[in-house]
């Protein structure tokens, strides 16, 4: 008797686990790539350096990149060797030459390989903007 009964719970559960709910959208698994309006609508940086925002940008730099590219952007730290990471020398102009702002601007937001991107939430558009004119700053 007890079987029966089981089996008829089990049906109707997996019939009303099976029905599509009404009234809902169907979400995409997968999320919707972050693109911020100055990230798509320009390839050349859109912001003018102050002495206000080239500070900020250095403290930026100095708390989330430091770490690995070195305080003056030469790439040669203990973390980067020991996560035997080969990065670009900042402080020559060569290094970065060949790279567009957008280039930097997507690489920073992104992130690549073992570089995690910079979440909108802790730098805002334009810092990271003014963070790309800092790093230029390193080869000068």
């Amino acid at each position: 008797m007890l079987k029966p009964i089981l089996f008829f719970s089990a049906a109707i559960l997996f019939v009303y686990a099976a029905t599509p709910t009404s009234g809902g959208v169907p979400q995409d698994s997968t999320p919707a790539p972050a693109q911020t309006q100055a990230a798509t609508s320009t390839s050349k940086n859109p912001v003018k350096p102050t002495a206000d925002s080239q500070a900020k940008a250095k403290s930026l730099y100095q708390i989330d990149c430091a770490m690995c590219h070195g305080d003056n952007g030469n790439g040669k730290t203990e973390l980067a060797t020991s996560m035997a990471l080969s990065l670009k020398d900042w402080t020559d102009a060569k290094s970065l030459a060949s790279k567009s702002d957008q280039d930097l601007f997507n690489t920073i937001r992104k992130g690549t390989d073992k570089m995690p991107p910079e979440a909108e939430g802790r730098a805002k558009d334009e810092m990271v903007w003014n963070l790309i004119l800092y790093l230029r700053s390193f080869a000068k």
